[in-house]
Order: structure tokens, then sequence, then C-alpha cells
């Protein structure tokens, strides 16, 4: 099911730099609303709500209910404009939702059980492809994350899309094929031996065996 979130804001009036600027001065961040057939709404928001949300994992498939004006619509966090200084939020954009029509999210990928890993005890390195995986879904059934179990996996096994748990609502963006979330490297000391190990050379003799006799 959706994780809802719900984050106060307010409205604000006039779009531009200026105003924008304005509501950083009065300690808030500038936001915008849109989609869903409606035109965009301008808000403001508190800058600590904005920072806790984006210091927690999975904030860009977490569902949000802005409450604006006694009135509550939900909405993804599409994107945070941080200070290139400050890491301080500067502008934030949401994305009304729709029920029943689906919505593209990026979900993060949760890795469990290394311990039981055969592969990572033998000293294998957990190789992560990818940290989160965008997938299409309803935005009833937005998944907190999925779920990869290590458990078994041994050197050169593959975690793949299909080996993840929590994904019958999603249907990812990559259709094409089952492609790799992760898999488990080799030692890098065994690596290195095997890249050091010299290619062996035949012996005089051997080399005279090997090759033909002219005839005469």
């Amino acid at each position: 099911m959706a994780n809802l979130v719900t984050i106060e804001a307010e409205a604000r009036h006039g779009g531009g730099k200026g105003p924008a600027r304005a509501t950083r001065r009065a300690g808030k961040v500038p936001g915008v609303v849109y989609g869903a057939d409606r035109p965009p709404e301008l808000v403001a928001l508190d800058p600590r709500a904005v920072l806790r949300e984006i210091h927690r994992s999975g904030w860009r498939s977490r569902i949000y209910e802005l409450s604006l004006d006694g009135t509550s619509t939900r909405a993804l966090l599409r994107d945070v404009q941080v200070h290139p200084v400050t890491d301080l939020p500067e502008h934030v954009d949401f994305q009304r939702l729709t029920a029943g029509k689906p919505i593209r999210v990026s979900v993060d990928v949760l890795f469990t059980n290394e311990p039981a890993s055969p592969g990572l005890k033998r000293g294998g390195v957990l190789n992560v492809v990818r940290h989160s995986v965008d997938v299409y879904c309803d935005p009833e059934h937005v998944p907190d994350h999925f779920e990869a179990d290590l458990g078994g996996l041994d050197i050169n096994d593959t975690v793949r899309w299909s080996s993840l748990k929590f994904t019958e609502n999603a249907r990812p963006i990559i259709a094409d094929r089952d492609f790799v979330v992760a898999s488990v490297a080799p030692p890098t000391k065994m690596t290195e031996a095997a890249a050091e190990t010299p290619t062996a050379t035949p012996t005089p003799a051997a080399a005279a065996t090997a090759t033909p006799a002219k005839k005469e």
C-alpha cells in the first residue's frame, strides 16, 4: 500500500524569481504543485519538513498528503533544488496524483540476509547495479521498497528483477529483459591472483615435439 505522509503547505502569490526570493527571505521554501489536468498551484513549505523527507530513504516513491488551505491533495515529490553551497532546499516540485492512473516512480531496493550469502562469506563483493528501480504502478499501490534476498547467493550469482520481492503491483520501465539488480563478484585478491598468473610457455623439448618435421 502507498506510504502516506502529511506535509503542510500554504498558498503563495506571484510567480518568478522575485516572489520566490521573498518567500525564502520569509523562511519558507517556494514550490509548485502540478498535474492531474489542473492549473499549477504555487505553494510555500517549512524547510525543516522538506529536509526531513529528503534525508529519509525512499522519498521519490513516497505519497504525500499536501494539506493546503483546508484541502488535501495527494502528490509525489518530484524534484528538490538545493543551494550549491549550503545544500538547503530552494525549490520543490510536486506532481498531483489521479486515482487509477499509473505513475512512474523510482523505488529503492533493500538488500537483506547478507550474512547468509556463501559468496559474501568467502570474501565476495556485493556489486550493486541498481540501488532503485523505475517502475509504473497505481498511486494506491506504490511499494515502500523492493527487497533483494542475498541468502544463498554464491560468487558470480546475480539478483534480477524477477528475484525481487514486493513487485506484484509494479511494472518495470525496462520491459525487454530480466535485468540485473546486483551480483556477487569474486574477491579482489582472487581476481588479482588470476590476472598475475603467468601464461605457461612450452619448453624447448615440447616446442620441438609440437613442430612437425620438414620433409627432405
